[in-house]
């Protein structure tokens, strides 16, 4: 698999069209373009699933695994403080 990541800003108009032709819609001057190209014969096992975010340690998916209800049941045990301040 190869990846090209390309900043919007960086395209030039001709380029910056065939992008926008590729995806269906303008690009923004902050947006920033990564193009995976594998080829057609990988068998789906052969294919590495995209992470959005690779680096989060697995600390912080506290929800991974549970069901929705367990998720609400988690949310509605938490405590939260009102720590707003009075100045009467």
């Amino acid at each position: 698999m190869e990846t090209v990541t390309r900043n919007v800003s960086d395209l030039d108009q001709s380029e910056r069209s065939v992008f926008e032709r590729v995806v269906g819609h303008q690009l923004r001057e902050t947006q920033r373009i990564i193009l995976n190209v594998v080829n057609v014969d990988l068998s789906e096992s052969e294919v590495v699933p995209s992470q959005p975010f690779p680096d989060v340690p697995d600390h912080w998916k506290i929800y991974e695994g549970m069901t929705e209800q367990e998720i609400d049941d988690l949310d509605r045990s938490i405590t939260r403080c009102n720590l707003t301040r009075s100045f009467e």
